[in-house]
């Protein structure tokens, strides 16, 4: 999968793909897209911070971030590099290593494990040290889908600037969503 490219090209193409951390994980059906001329994003007018630095790296690495010094949330980031454009993952149909999610989220149902950026990320053991790490090498995995599938948009969840522009992507259908999604 080519990640050299725009947040908004990637996002719809997430959807579908099976992502693992250290084997853990399952179906990407939810994302967000964000470049640098979003005001909602970290990397609005190409601005660099320490917290953000990893947003400027070529595409095909990852952000993770603490999102209000609670949660990790981690994106897989886009674009060339020097340009601030990243996907945040919002929610994963659990697949594989459901053992080692019940017992980091401390509960049973497949539904919550993994649908939510923080659930998905204590899910999936995905902190701090993993910000700046390449999607294609251990402890990732990323796999395009191999067959079609039906992506629907919508606003994006969670944020106080640009909330109407359809830049969240969700696999139409799912249950595992963070919240339910119908097409702009």
């Amino acid at each position: 999968m080519n990640l050299r490219r725009s947040p908004h090209e990637v996002a719809p193409e997430l959807i579908g793909a099976e992502l693992l951390v250290d084997g853990v994980g399952g179906v990407i059906v939810e994302v967000e897209a964000y470049d640098q001329t979003d005001p909602a994003a970290h990397g609005f007018g190409n601005r660099r911070s320490v917290r953000n630095a990893s947003m400027f790296l070529p595409g095909g690495h990852v952000y993770v971030y603490r999102s209000y010094g609670i949660h990790w949330c981690m994106n897989v980031v886009c674009d060339e590099a020097g340009v601030a454009g990243a996907v945040l993952i919002r929610a994963i149909e659990p697949t594989r290593g459901l053992d080692s999610m019940v017992e980091r989220r401390g509960l049973s149902d497949p539904r919550l494990l993994c649908s939510g950026p923080g659930r998905l990320c204590q899910a999936l053991g995905v902190t701090g040290e993993h910000d700046g790490l390449r999607i294609d090498r251990a402890p990732f995995s990323l796999r395009a889908t191999r067959r079609p599938v039906e992506v629907v948009t919508g606003p994006r969840i969670g944020i106080t600037k640009a909330v109407d522009l359809p830049w969240r992507y969700g696999l139409a259908g799912s249950r595992f969503l963070s919240r339910p999604l119908r097409s702009a």
